[in-house]
């Protein structure tokens, strides 16, 4: 019987908005992240409308995971919420979406959304463990294998003081 090993605990990493220098790393972790990945273009777009867009390094500047965040009046948006999967289970979504919980409420947001694919059990988990509750459902929203089309589920939370 082979012996279980536990990874290592993620060093704390440093939160910091992402620049268009930044996705070469960017990319990289979306296209290892995601069956149909976000372009350059869409998140070049994000930047030059302003939308909030942060980064999780570790201590040698590595692109741990990410978030792009659209605020409207006292809403929120999260559009893309990544992790690299060679560091997914160790704590970096989690703290990643804790700290854009954060930027969203100093920016005045009361609510956050999300829509999230159902076959992504273990970010549906973290949405709910967080405390996002689903509120309804896009259907066919999201392309999936062999030219199929997957559902969302949409996600609100509060945002309270």
């Amino acid at each position: 019987m082979s012996a279980v090993t536990t990874p290592p605990p993620m060093p704390a990493g440093r939160l910091r908005p992402i620049r268009e220098s930044d996705l070469d790393a960017v990319m990289a972790v979306e296209e290892r992240g995601y069956p149909h990945p976000w372009s350059r273009a869409v998140f070049r777009d994000c930047l030059r409308a302003g939308y909030s867009a942060w980064m999780l390094e570790d201590g040698v500047g590595e692109v741990l995971g990410y978030g792009v965040l659209s605020h409207a009046l006292d809403e929120c948006h999260l559009l893309n919420l990544c992790v690299d999967p060679r560091v997914q289970s160790r704590g970096v979504g989690r703290s990643l979406l804790m700290s854009l919980l954060q930027l969203a409420r100093a920016r005045g947001a009361r609510q956050m959304f999300l829509e999230v694919r159902p076959s992504n059990t273990r970010a549906v988990a973290l949405y709910h463990d967080i405390g996002f509750n689903e509120i309804g459902r896009r259907p066919r929203y999201y392309p999936a294998a062999n030219g199929q089309r997957e559902d969302a589920i949409v996600m609100a939370m509060e945002l309270l003081d």
